[in-house]
């Protein structure tokens, strides 16, 4: 797998940080490094920072346009200085149509959560307050993958839908469903839960009544605010607020009882009662 490190710009410990490397082992050539950063004084700064390690930047881009451009008509280099949020777009919509053949070493401040996020998809991200020792470490791992010429195999979409924090998305206030010929809306705080039967996908109403969805579990993973669903097995979505009571179950599971919803047991799935409980506190 090839090794994407992220640093944090737009700070004054980047100089410090950088020059923290000067330790580190030199390469045997010239490396070609470009920098992607949409505000102009950044991108010269670090510029100017790169070159006290003797790491000579000839190209600043500034645009997700720009870049398209440059990398269609360049040779890719070896290293880019990539800055997540340019000022039209993402710039990871830069290599959805193109092959990445270069490292990459991010130059963005996300919060916490962002963090997070990359940690568990194994890539190396760094935060500012940068660690001096996690950002020496993680630029040695990049030197050591320089001879092994490792393209980057990496889902775009799904890292865009990890940078995104939860508190900011858009999730569905309501449903619509067909009861008979007419329309019927549902606010999504009416909902007790989600479940699938007989290849069909349902909710349920704390009015007690069920209704068919034209989608699947998969689909509202991606729309229903976390904090207030969980998954708590193949087939159940389960709302915070329709909680009825918890039970201990056979096999180190655990049952739920809703207020309304009585149609069939609900069951925590072993390997998802840590994480439930988790989401519960």
């Amino acid at each position: 797998m090839s090794l994407w490190t992220g640093i944090a710009s737009n700070g004054n410990n980047i100089k410090n940080v950088l020059q923290n490397i000067t330790g580190l082992k030199k390469f045997n050539r010239i490396m070609h490094i470009i920098i992607i950063e949409d505000e102009k004084p950044s991108a010269r700064r670090l510029q100017r920072m790169l070159k006290v390690l003797n790491m000579d930047v000839q190209t600043l881009l500034h645009s997700v346009e720009e870049s398209l451009e440059w990398f269609q008509n360049n040779t890719h280099p070896d290293l880019i200085f990539l800055d997540i949020q340019l000022s039209d777009g993402l710039s990871f919509e830069i290599f959805e149509s193109i092959e990445i053949k270069s490292a990459v070493i991010f130059t963005t401040a996300y919060d916490e959560y962002a963090l997070q996020a990359f940690k568990l998809n194994s890539i190396d991200y760094l935060l500012k307050p940068i660690d001096d020792d996690e950002l020496k470490v993680a630029v040695e791992k990049y030197q050591e993958r320089v001879p092994q010429q490792q393209a980057v195999t990496l889902d775009f979409n799904d890292i865009k839908k990890l940078l995104v924090n939860p508190l900011d998305r858009d999730y569905k206030k309501r449903f619509s469903v067909k009861v008979g010929q007419h329309l019927k809306l549902i606010n999504i705080d009416d909902i007790e839960c989600f479940y699938s039967e007989n290849k069909g996908t349902y909710l349920y109403t704390a009015e007690g009544r069920n209704y068919l969805l034209d989608t699947t579990l998969e689909h509202l993973e991606q729309e229903l605010e976390p904090q207030t669903f969980f998954r708590i097995n193949r087939k159940f979505f389960v709302n915070v607020n329709a909680i009825k009571d918890m039970l201990n179950y056979t096999n180190s599971r655990l049952q739920i009882k809703l207020h309304a919803y009585n149609e069939q047991d609900v069951i925590v799935a072993r390997e998802r009662v840590k994480d439930f409980k988790a989401w519960l506190e």
